[in-house]
């Protein structure tokens, strides 16, 4: 990683004159009072190795009469300076080989030059940055797409399931109602069915009352009239077995009743009322259970688009451990963003910052006084850890400060000893 070794500046903002040499990991805290210049530095290394996009708008210093003065050297070998009237870029590798800023931005991570810049961003575009560098952003763009448009279609159906539910249980329920409703064409013609076969034992108990009558006539015929015995006995013995027969097909006949029928013609509309509402309850515990098993499967599908996005995420080479995203926002340790203690979002900005560009070995921090210092002691511990080099200011005079600002100088520091503007040569006569 490509790190800040050495860097003089001169007039720039407040700075007058300033020699830093940053340590290699680790913070280095430039300290002072209010207006003395700390920022001011870090604005000029911006300026220094971010490009004319980052020069301060105002910066000269006031009250100079020498133009602004940079010079940086980074690890790598390359020197950066910035001087002159337009403070025009000068790049020299270590084999005397000139660049410029196109260089430079092959290494230089332009939020390691302007965190507060990704700091300040919204939570989804510190989520999405995040995404992009561990590239399954796309992916997990698309997976929440699916996810939501599951969580609505399981919600409509959820919706519905409740309202058939409901509904189904405001039914009244008839449990003597027949399951289909009655047709009064049917009841009558079981009934005019079972009148007819009324009828027809009616006249066959009228048939066997006939037979008894006219087998006491022709007895008494018999009695009265011996001299026609023979045909009389003759009649009698045929009618006799006619009257066996009748008395036995008799024995067999059995009336069936009308009256449930009748009852039912009269109740008929009553009773399909009742089926009619047995049938809805019927019908809206069906739909509510379909709905119901919609919506378990739907919620099954969810949960494997979740299972996916955490996959994705578990397997995907974040830049710092306990990082992660959840619904479109930074997750640390369990904790949001705006959860995070001030140590953490600078851990957190620094990886992702780190991840952007890996050669980028440097970062710039600006107005750290609202760390106590064990949050200091804690964030600095974990950039020599991560071997990361870090150049911060803070309101203080404290031990914790490597170098104290005052009036745009280092306290106790000779000042730094520009190189000689060259000036044109002026030719007299004859010289040429």
């Amino acid at each position: 990683m490509i790190k800040i070794n050495k860097l003089e500046i001169e007039n720039v903002k407040r700075v007058k004159a300033v020699k830093i040499e940053p340590t290699a990991s680790g913070l280095t805290i430039v300290g002072g009072k209010n207006n003395q210049g700390k920022t001011s530095v870090l604005d000029a290394i911006a300026w220094g190795l971010g490009g004319n996009k980052h020069r301060p708008s105002q910066a000269e210093r006031d009250g100079s009469v020498v133009p602004p003065y940079l010079h940086i050297v980074l690890s790598n070998g390359l020197v950066v300076e910035r001087k002159g009237k337009n403070s025009d870029l000068k790049v020299m590798d270590p084999n005397g080989e000139k660049g410029g800023q196109q260089l430079l931005n092959g290494f230089v991570e332009e939020l390691a030059i302007d965190l507060p810049k990704f700091m300040n961003s919204t939570n989804r575009e510190k989520a999405d940055i995040l995404l992009r560098i561990i590239g399954v952003g796309e992916q997990l763009k698309q997976l929440e797409l699916n996810e939501q448009e599951i969580y609505n279609r399981r919600h409509a159906i959820g919706q519905i399931a409740d309202q058939k539910q409901k509904y189904a249980k405001e039914q009244p329920y008839f449990p003597d109602a027949p399951k289909d409703p009655i047709s009064i064409s049917d009841l009558i013609q079981q009934q005019q069915a079972i009148l007819a076969k009324n009828g027809e034992n009616h006249r066959k108990r009228e048939q066997l009352n006939s037979l008894e009558y006219q087998y006491g006539q022709q007895a008494k015929e018999i009695e009265r009239l011996k001299q026609q015995l023979a045909t009389a006995e003759l009649a009698l013995s045929q009618t006799a077995k006619d009257l066996e027969i009748a008395k036995k097909s008799a024995l067999d006949l059995h009336d069936e009743s009308t009256e449930e029928l009748e009852r039912n013609i009269q109740q008929i509309d009553e009773i399909n009322r009742k089926v009619r509402a047995n049938l809805d309850k019927d019908k809206a515990e069906s739909d509510a259970n379909d709905y119901r098993m919609q919506y378990d499967k739907l919620t099954t599908e969810i949960n494997d688009v979740r299972k996916q996005k955490h996959d994705l995420l578990n397997n995907a080479n974040l830049p710092l451990e306990g990082l992660s995203v959840a619904d479109g926002e930074l997750i640390y340790n369990g904790q949001k963003w705006d959860n995070m203690s001030g140590a953490d979002q600078l851990r957190v900005s620094t990886a992702i910052v780190r991840k952007l560009k890996p050669n980028c070995g440097f970062i710039l921090l600006d107005k750290l006084e609202q760390m106590d210092m064990d949050t200091l002691n804690e964030f600095g511990n974990w950039l020599e850890q991560e071997g990361l080099q870090a150049i911060a200011t803070r309101v203080s005079t404290g031990e914790e400060c490597s170098i104290i600002i005052e009036d745009g100088y280092v306290v106790g520091q000779e000042a730094v000893e520009q190189p000689p503007v060259e000036q044109p040569k002026t030719w007299k006569a004859g010289e040429f």
